[in-house]
């Protein structure tokens, strides 16, 4: 008796005691999350005016809190702890499924990394050729130099990929509150002009239009799906079947700290400029920052504009490695184990990392214009893996049935088919 009580005991203090590598994991969470796309939020979030802003606001946390710990329920319902998405989805859906969907996981998140290897070579070498006034160098030379860099912390294992985008973490969100602060004497009425239930001059669409076509722009901006397996499995290894409990408590410190900051930063950037401004920056393409600093005619801002923006691209490339590579991994062990042969773990990692690095490499060169698209061609699959698939499991795995039955889980499969239809409509707009 005396025995299990001790052995209770514990257990409760590993759950509510708070280690470093929750604080690790935390950091890492927002680092996935908060990235380049951040600093087009205020642009596109704040066109529509500050009524779809404020509901925005506050749909921000449930939404992405919800859905995320959905998704990381269901890694955690797998039967064996080192299992990640890729396996927990053939497990509970069959060899055929769990291929269709493995392929699905890493196709959505794959072009994203080529997006971030284009991004940061054209940040760098703008930042080289404006700030530093130097001669831009070979473009090849530089892509290669900081795939290479970024590769090398990857070869060191997921624990210092985490550990790096932590530590990014604090550079980011010092340099955001920072330049939040920095434009409150330029905050103005201008925006208060937009309290209105009809349509916003800037935007030319009524409210609900402008907030059904913004809610995936928030999915996104706060998405760190990609990161989600590799998290309840380091989870699940380190707390056993404490695991649920404590990965629903990092999610939740995670999104109070992006919601708070994020939020804070975007209306501080939207009280800043008028609605007719905002538009101007949408039809422009250009990221907050960048057209702040031309606006304001601020050298601070034109300073920090690229380093924000390589650390956030940084941190982002870094956590999306992670669901690249598993999906990656995934499809070679799928296909190898249908034809009756395996391969070892350290080679399969060896053979991801040439394989990624090579292909971002060559992008990041050839500097493409259709990765925009790619990319938006992804969403609606991240929308249907983050949303709707682990809200599907709760209703057809056992090992999920305990989780039904919440008004949360209606909330997410909403959210999740206001953000799919958006994106196509978006799609169709674009094609017609």
């Amino acid at each position: 008796m005396e025995t299990t009580q001790t052995g209770s005991i514990a257990s409760v203090e590993s759950t509510s005691s708070w280690r470093k590598s929750d604080t690790m994991w935390m950091l890492g969470l927002y680092g996935t999350a908060i990235g380049a796309g951040v600093l087009f939020l205020p642009i596109n979030a704040g066109v529509g005016g500050l009524i779809p802003l404020f509901i925005m606001a506050i749909l921000a946390f449930p939404m992405t809190f919800f859905a995320h710990r959905g998704l990381t329920r269901f890694v955690l319902s797998g039967k064996n702890p080192g299992e990640d998405i890729t396996e927990v989805v053939e497990e509970h859906f069959g060899v055929g499924a769990g291929k269709v969907i493995t392929l699905l996981y890493f196709f959505a998140i794959y072009p994203i990394l080529l997006v971030y290897s284009v991004a940061i070579t054209n940040t760098v070498d703008s930042f080289i050729t404006h700030q530093l006034g130097l001669v831009s160098p070979p473009r090849a030379i530089l892509s290669l130099i900081l795939i290479v860099g970024l590769m090398t912390i990857v070869r060191f294992g997921e624990q210092m990929i985490v550990k790096a985008m932590s530590i990014l973490v604090f550079p980011f969100v010092a340099a955001l509150m920072v330049l939040a602060l920095y434009l409150i004497p330029e905050w103005s009425g201008a925006a208060f002009e937009t309290l209105s239930f009809s349509a916003s001059p800037a935007s030319g669409s009524g409210l609900w239009m402008t907030l059904w076509l913004a809610i995936p722009v928030m999915v996104f901006s706060f998405n760190h799906s990609p990161i989600i397996s590799a998290f309840a499995v380091a989870k699940r290894n380190e707390y056993g079947a404490e695991a649920e409990k404590k990965c629903s408590r990092i999610l939740s410190y995670a999104h109070i700290m992006m919601v708070i900051t994020v939020m804070f930063f975007v209306f501080s950037c939207v009280l800043s400029l008028s609605p007719a401004n905002l538009a101007e920056a949408k039809a422009q393409n250009l990221s907050i920052l960048s057209y702040l600093a031309n606006h304001f005619n601020a050298p601070v801002i034109a300073w920090m504009a690229p380093i924000i923006a390589i650390v956030a691209i940084t941190k982002s490339f870094l956590g999306h490695y992670l669901g690249a590579s598993e999906g990656f991994n995934g499809m070679v062990i799928k296909s190898l184990r249908g034809k009756g042969k395996s391969i070892e773990l350290n080679k399969l990692n060896r053979i991801t990392s040439i394989f990624m690095l090579v292909t971002t490499w060559i992008v990041a060169t050839l500097n493409p214009s259709i990765l925009g698209m790619i990319e938006t061609l992804g969403g609606p699959v991240i929308a249907m893996i983050l949303f709707l698939m682990p809200m599907y499991a709760i209703q057809k795995v056992p090992a999920m049935r305990k989780y039904s039955g919440h008004i949360s889980n209606v909330f997410v499969v909403i959210m999740g088919l206001v953000a799919i239809s958006a994106i196509s409509y978006s799609l169709y707009s674009l094609f017609i």
